[in-house]
């Protein structure tokens, strides 16, 4: 595929499980974890816009153009999330969810911002995750979809914890006008460049 005009090269891919939204790390006690270049030969100086923790899995877009990054993490892009919970979200928890809770973040207290969330009525059609979720044998689970424009460590999480419902997978689905769409986990997709339709 071409590179865009600048010679910059951009990427959007769906990260799995397990892998951390990094390309290397000096740090012995990471040296045993999974990193983005074990999934494809990424330019050397390719930087993961935004992160995905851990356990999250979902698309990320990568980009060797830092001026892309800047303006993508400093603009108020939606971010759709469908997050899987332990138990029966409740119309209250929900409310609660798109007024805003109170989340501890760097050692402080912090309240989220609105958002948009929704209950998904069917269990989203995603890839099989590597690593087993438990069944409902241990109690039902339910699906909702959240939109952020914020980017808190672990936020998604935190805030379903806040009120109640923790969150077993969690899957991001959507930046700006990007979707994931029928991408399998550890798909990587080289574009001309980023519609940027924020």
């Amino acid at each position: 595929m071409e590179k865009s005009k600048n010679n910059h090269r951009h990427f959007i891919i769906y990260k799995p499980y397990g892998y951390l939204s990094q390309f290397y790390t000096n740090a012995k006690k990471e040296q045993k974890k999974k990193f983005l270049g074990d999934l494809f030969d990424f330019p050397e100086n390719a930087m993961a816009i935004g992160r995905l923790d851990e356990k999250s899995e979902g698309l990320l877009l990568i980009t060797t153009d830092g001026k892309m990054s800047d303006f993508v993490n400093s603009q108020k892009v939606d971010k759709e999330y469908y997050a899987q919970v332990n138990g029966e979200i409740t119309k209250e928890a929900i409310e609660q969810l798109k007024a805003g809770v109170e989340i501890g973040f760097e050692g402080k207290k912090y309240i989220t911002k609105p958002c948009e969330v929704f209950k998904l009525h069917a269990v989203p059609k995603l890839p099989i995750r590597s690593k087993k979720i438990r069944d409902d044998r241990h109690g039902p689970t339910s699906w909702i979809s959240i939109t952020i424009n914020e980017g808190k460590f672990r936020q998604v999480r935190k805030m379903t914890s806040a009120v109640g419902f923790s969150t077993l997978r969690l899957v991001r689905i959507r930046v700006g006008t990007i979707q994931l769409g029928n991408m399998d986990i550890g798909d990587v997709i080289e574009i001309n460049t980023f519609k940027l339709n924020f």
